[in-house]
């Protein structure tokens, strides 16, 4: 039977990029899939090793159901090429994955036969695994519920769990309807690093029909070797973690200032912008103890001086400030 001939019912997004040890573990678990009437769509972001070969060589055993697209230059993140790919698929779910990851066999119809029968624009997924690289070991994680549940539409309630740090911020923890994201312009920020957490709080701040459920389907590789964890220097680490706090909060704010909840309610708009920048501070304080104030300024003027213009000591003392406070509070809770 040829599904190809309508549009799908799901769209699974892979971004790729040097994946080369993992892109075909991460494949194979599609083609287990029960649910057949979905299409591949694999981004490569200029990849310099072998993934785009072994990408190909999966192409005829998928039966025109996996497509492999290019990025003209590499864009540093995931963001662009899921931004390509949801261009670019036609179906009526999306499902981003990462390439170094699996899901269980089962995952696309438990995900899709739940949006249908609650009728809802996005299925949040409270729980997931947990393996480590070669997947020799393998473990539940994340919140339980005993059964789906929609998420409240209060958008103050919706903040607060923000907050108290109650969602994923993975896009893999979310199945979306496509129409939703499509019409409301919900794609990925182009920042180094965090355009996770921009999408999902737009997506969630979108959406009205939430749906939770206790559904554990991803296979999330904590892999030690990924972009986010490479060494960096003190001043890389730092503007590495400042560009999303710099260029991620412009475009969060403005995101928010369409929104009329947020417009009339500036205490909660605060409130996503603080938890957004300290989550972020929060990974150089190491860091910034191995630097001084004047260094930290210094490397901040000089990486993001021009793109901030008239207000670049503003926000260059605004930030070195944040990393005093959190040397002080540590000092405190320490005597």
């Amino acid at each position: 039977m040829n599904f190809m001939m309508n549009a799908p019912a799901v769209s699974v997004i892979i971004p790729l990029y040097n994946a080369e040890r993992y892109i075909a573990e991460c494949l194979e678990s599609l083609l287990a899939q029960t649910l057949k009437n979905f299409e591949v769509i694999v981004v490569n972001d200029c990849s310099t090793d072998k993934s785009v070969k072994i990408v190909e060589r999966y192409i005829p055993k998928f039966g025109g159901r996996l497509k492999l697209f290019g990025m003209k230059k590499n864009s540093g993140s995931g963001a662009m090429p899921r931004n390509e790919g949801l261009k670019l698929s036609r179906g009526e779910y999306i499902y981003f994955m990462d390439n170094d990851d699996l899901i269980t066999p089962t995952a696309l119809e438990e995900l899709y036969l739940a949006a249908k029968n609650f009728s809802a624009e996005v299925v949040y997924c409270e729980r997931h695994f947990e393996a480590n690289e070669d997947l020799s070991e393998i473990h539940i994680a994340g919140e339980t519920s005993e059964k789906p549940a929609f998420e409240t539409e209060n958008f103050a309630e919706r903040v607060r769990k923000f907050v108290n740090v109650k969602f994923l911020l993975e896009p893999w923890s979310k199945f979306v309807k496509r129409t939703l994201l499509i019409e409301h312009e919900i794609f990925f920020p182009h920042v180094v690093v965090a355009e996770d957490d921009i999408w999902t709080y737009k997506l969630f701040f979108s959406a009205e029909k939430i749906l939770r459920v206790p559904n554990a389907v991803y296979i999330w590789r904590l892999n030690e070797k990924s972009f986010l964890h490479k060494e960096r220097s003190p001043q890389a680490t730092l503007k590495f973690w400042l560009n999303p706090i710099i260029f991620g909060v412009k475009a969060l704010d403005e995101f928010m200032g369409g929104i009329e909840f947020f417009r009339q309610n500036p205490s909660y708009r605060c409130a996503i912008l603080e938890v957004f920048v300290h989550s972020k501070t929060a990974q150089i304080f190491d860091t910034s103890l191995k630097l001084s104030l004047a260094e930290i300024y210094t490397s901040i003027k000089n990486d993001f001086g021009e793109s901030l213009g008239e207000h670049d000591v503003l926000i260059s003392w605004l930030l070195t400030d944040l990393i005093t406070q959190q040397k002080n509070f540590v000092q405190l809770k320490n005597k």
